[in-house]
């Protein structure tokens, strides 16, 4: 996240959560015509099995947060604001969220290479003080946590039941001569 988008983070959290709501992260993506400023939310994880982020929720979040925005004014230029649930392949903001979905797989962009690269795709395999250990190729990867620039989850389509069925080879019969 840039700084930017960490002080609207900071500021915009505790309105969302007054909604029942929890602010997972913030994009802000600046360009000439205007800017979009990009609100995940979900709901808390201790109600994740009985309830999902709606239309409701993302409505209700727009116009609180629009009305902040307009009193506290972070950003000067045009922007469009965007508040949506995190989807499947959820973005991952927060070392509080590695934590919680250790053993999945994410896509990595990194700010600086490390290892000659600068994505990575591996299977978040624990999270320590300032670092997120990831296994990539079957070996593990240390990464700074500063040096992740952005990261998504890879849904695992096959446990979710959407991956599409391998075609099956039925058995040949013998034939007879």
């Amino acid at each position: 996240m840039t700084d930017k988008a960490d002080e609207i983070t900071a500021m915009l959290a505790p309105t969302v959560t007054s909604l029942g709501l929890e602010l997972l992260g913030t994009e802000y993506l600046p360009s000439p015509g205007g800017a979009v400023l990009r609100l995940y939310i979900d709901v808390p994880e201790a109600e994740a099995a009985d309830r999902n982020v709606g239309i409701e929720d993302c409505e209700a979040v727009s116009r609180e947060v629009s009305a902040q925005l307009d009193v506290e004014d972070p950003i000067s230029s045009n922007y469009t604001l965007e508040v949506s649930s995190p989807g499947l392949d959820r973005p991952l903001f927060s070392k509080a969220q590695y934590a919680r979905f250790v053993g999945q797989s994410a896509k990595v962009g990194l700010k600086l290479p490390q290892d000659g690269r600068r994505r990575l795709q591996g299977r978040i395999e624990r999270v320590e003080a300032d670092t997120v250990v990831f296994n990539v190729d079957g070996q593990p990867l240390e990464v700074a946590f500063d040096n992740i620039d952005k990261a998504k989850l890879i849904p695992d389509w096959e446990a979710l039941g959407f991956a599409p069925k391998k075609p099956g080879h039925p058995k040949k019969q013998a034939k007879k001569h």
